[in-house]
């Protein structure tokens, strides 16, 4: 585990951002099933593949920080290997976990348990969650998104 807390990954942890998040999954949803034509199966399963889609990318995909004041300390650490100096199951990730298990949940349900559309919906729930798992610390499948080591 790190040493130095990084300012950039203790945002999750802020009073405040649960808050935020259920707020701005809410907009979108209301916003999504809006469009002209969009069904509440599509807008459910559209709300679900974009959080996952952002948070994938956010969270497990880019490495280090936007600003270099740690001498590069976390430069080959996503942000969920940043957070609470990498230790699995604090609250900020339990509930940053959840966030996807209950869409997938809702996207299915409101689909009827349509098998194409629960696929889908399965599919990103299991591409969003494997990085979550604890055994996946400092992992990168196949050498995806390794930092190389050319100084």
């Amino acid at each position: 585990m790190e040493s130095f807390t990084n300012s950039n990954s203790t945002w999750p942890n802020l009073r405040g951002s649960i808050a935020t998040n259920v707020i701005v999954l809410s907009l979108m949803r209301f916003g999504l099933g809006l469009m002209p034509g969009m069904t509440a199966e599509a807008a459910w399963t559209l709300t679900s593949l974009v959080y996952d889609t952002v948070t994938f990318i956010m969270f497990h995909w880019i490495l280090g920080v936007p600003f270099a004041l740690n001498q590069g300390e976390f430069e080959d650490l996503t942000l969920w290997e940043q957070m609470d100096k990498g230790e699995p199951f604090t609250p900020a990730k339990k509930y940053l976990t959840m966030i996807p298990i209950i869409l997938f949940l809702l996207g299915t349900h409101y689909s009827h348990y349509n098998v194409p559309t629960f696929t889908i919906n399965l599919v990103a729930l299991i591409v969003v969650l494997i990085p979550k798992f604890p055994v996946m610390y400092k992992v990168r499948i196949f050498g995806i998104n390794e930092k190389s080591n050319t100084d």
